[in-house]
Formats: C-alpha cells, structure tokens, sequence
C-alpha cells in the first residue's frame, strides 16, 4: 500500500563527509577526514542494486564533496548501468577538463554547484575557503565546454539575502540550466547561524519575489526548504509545478553510513538501508509513514487548508521545537476556515 502510494523519486545519497571547504551553513559539517564508518564500492553498489530493483529515481551523489572518493566513477558507471538517473553535487574546486569529460562520459545528467555569494569575497567568506568563488566560474566554463548541464544551489540567509537579485544575474551569465534556492536550516555547522534565518515576514517577501522571477521563465526555478512557496503558487491562481516538504514522501536521504534520514536537514534515523534493504525502508519505516499521515501534523499546519501541497519544512519544525509534527515555525499564513485542498 505504502510504496503504490509513496513512489521513491529522488535519493540524496552522501557518499562521503570528506570535503575541502569549510562552508558555515553545511548541513553534514563536512570536513578532511577520514571519516569512519564510511560505506565501501560494494555496498555502494548493493545499494545501487536495491533501488533499482523497485524504483527509479533521481540519484543525487552528494557530500561533503563526492569528488574526494577515489571510486566515484566506478559508483556513477554501476549506477548507470543499472539504469538509473544519476546526478553530482560538487563544489567546483576539484573539478578539471578530464573530470568533466569523465562525469558525462560515466553518465552524469546534471552537475549541481553551489553560489551563495554575488561575487568573489561574499561567497568566500560564505564557503569558508579564499579561491572557491573563482573555481565555480571555472568549473561552470568546463562544464559547459562538456555539454554537462548544471544548476547552481543558493542558501538564503540574512547575510545575502539582499544579493540574490545580482546572484541571479551571475547565474544566468554563467549558463546554468537552474538555480534552486534553499532556504536555511540551521543544522550541523549551520547551527552557528541561528539568527541569520529568514523571519516569517521576510520569509514571505523573498518567496512572492522568487515567484516574480519564475515568472519570467528564463531560466529553472525550484524553491527548497520553503514549501509555503507552493501555497503563494497556489493563491496566485496558478497550478505549483512541484510540491511542498517531500520528506518521506517521495524524497529519502541516505548518509555515509547507510542510515536513512527523510531528508538530510531532519536528522532523525528511520532505518538502515544496509541491514534491511532500501525498498523496506522506505515502505515500512515508522518515520516516513509518520510523515505520509496528514492527520498527525499539529499546530496551525494540521488545520491549514494547504496542507496537501505544503507540509511545511519538517526539518524547521524538528529544529525549532523538537517535534518534526509541529508548525512550520517561519511562516506567517494563519489559516481560515475553508476546506482543505
């Protein structure tokens, strides 16, 4: 029932928590490692095996900084073999001419980098390491010379949130094919930048903004971590191209080890996909079936008319309170009474 309902579209699989930048906002506060624990070639390639005996979905390889394994090519190869859709999120540093024509020729799909600053010192001082702006311009040039299509990543906080207009505007020179925007939440280095989130009125007027871009249709837009996104969508009159928190739902995590996460920004552990397999996870495991059911959701979200096509951001709730079932705690629509959608 559970997996007819609730197909698995996308995997954020963190093959590794090595990474050579230092970024305040990372999620997995990656670091040089070693790191222990971290899953061998052929359990990766199991994993591979268990997916694709039951799903098909988008394969994001993430980090830390994927391009610091030394069988990631082995990894992307197996994986497209086996037919599914692979895409890399890479911070542009260790990427060269010979890497780029080894991800598409491996079968990459797309690359995702990241851009949180406007300019050189801003994303910089972001990313925690003097070079890593200019190395996303370069590598944006490989890829382009590659024909590897890529997107550019932005996590808004109140330390750039002014920017994102000129960020916008370099992202389209660029040539990216999208730029997806990602609303902070403050967990692992990011708990260092608490205060620096969005309010929910700021919240608000950052996402009529970001529809006003979509609008103009020049380039990909998709709004993470801000599922109230699709409720403004919505009251604009026009249908949402996508959904809100797909935590559980259609989205999994899987870390370094193997432990399945509804995404990487709710850190509760829902199950072990080594021990007991992907496809069981998914279906059976307590924490996403505790997401799937609407009727548990608490606090102004379980009343909210849109409830369906928001969710609000599990993480945000999980962080803020310690309930991953509570309110969406930056967002400032107060729902009526009119029926749910």
């Amino acid at each position: 029932m559970a997996q007819r309902e609730y197909p698995l579209r996308m995997v954020a699989w963190e093959l590794t928590r090595n990474c050579n930048l230092n970024c305040i906002h990372c999620r997995a506060a990656a670091t040089l490692g070693p790191h222990t624990g971290e899953l061998s070639t052929g359990q990766c390639k199991n994993i591979l095996d268990d997916i694709s005996g039951f799903a098909s979905p988008t394969i994001i390889l993430t980090g830390g900084e994927p391009l610091m394994r030394n069988d990631i090519f082995d990894i992307i190869e197996y994986g497209n073999e086996k037919g599914l859709r692979l895409v890399i999120a890479i911070n542009g540093t260790l990427l060269d001419k010979a890497k780029g024509e080894k991800l598409k020729a491996k079968g990459i799909k797309r690359v995702s980098m990241s851009l949180d600053g406007k300019d050189r010192m801003s994303h910089d001082s972001f990313r925690g390491v003097d070079g890593s702006f200019n190395a996303v311009m370069e590598a944006a040039g490989i890829l382009t010379n590659e024909g590897l299509p890529f997107q550019i990543n932005t996590t808004v906080t109140r330390l750039n949130v002014d920017d994102l207009e000129h960020i916008y505007n370099v992202v389209k020179s660029i040539g990216a094919c999208a730029w997806h925007i990602f609303l902070l939440v403050p967990v692992g280095r990011g708990e260092g930048l608490k205060g620096k989130e969005l309010d929910a009125e700021m919240y608000e007027n950052i996402l009529e903004w970001l529809y006003g871009i979509e609008k103009k249709n020049e380039i990909e837009i998709k709004v993470t971590c801000a599922p109230h996104y699709y409720r403004i969508v919505k009251e604009k009159g026009d249908s949402p191209k996508g959904a809100g928190c797909l935590a559980g739902k259609s989205f999994m995590f899987i870390s370094h080890r193997g432990i399945a996460q509804p995404c990487g920004y709710l850190e509760i552990p829902s199950g072990d996909v080594q021990q007991d397999g992907v496809k069981d996870v998914w279906i059976n495991s307590p924490v996403f079936n505790q997401l799937r059911d609407l009727s548990q959701y608490k606090g102004k979200c379980g009343t909210c008319r849109y409830l369906k096509i928001c969710s609000g951001c599990r993480a945000r709730a999980y962080e803020s309170c310690g309930d991953m079932m509570e309110a969406e705690p930056f967002c400032n629509y107060i729902p009526s009474n009119e029926s749910k959608l």
